[in-house]
């Protein structure tokens, strides 16, 4: 028995959309699973960033600790040999003191 066309096209369009609609639903599972795992990995990334920002933050205020204490010491140390160069020859540093003063203002002059 043969069918009358339109029959054979109606049949074919209802598997067609048939198709179609399963192939839509899962397309939207896979979407529904993808947003959770993006949103998921979002998260992840997010811990990870903030992690590996906090570690550079501890090496960098160790880092500014240490040389703190490194500028800390060598402005002592050069206080010490100041204050020991003034005791010893007073004069001269007074000269250089004066001279230095006189760069300063002379320099400021020019720039006013």
């Amino acid at each position: 028995m043969l069918r009358h066309p339109s029959a054979a096209l109606s049949s074919n369009l209802r598997d067609l959309d048939r198709r179609l609609r399963s192939l839509e639903s899962h397309l939207q599972r896979i979407g529904n699973r993808t947003s959770v795992n993006a949103a998921l990995a979002a998260d992840g990334i997010g811990e990870a960033v903030a992690s590996a920002l906090s570690s550079l933050a501890e090496r960098f205020r160790g880092n500014a600790t240490y040389v703190g204490n490194e500028a800390a010491r060598a402005g002592t140390d050069a206080v010490r040999r100041l204050s020991a160069e003034v005791e010893n020859r007073p004069l001269v540093m007074l000269g250089v003191a004066a001279a230095v003063g006189l760069l300063i203002g002379f320099s400021l002059q020019r720039h006013s």
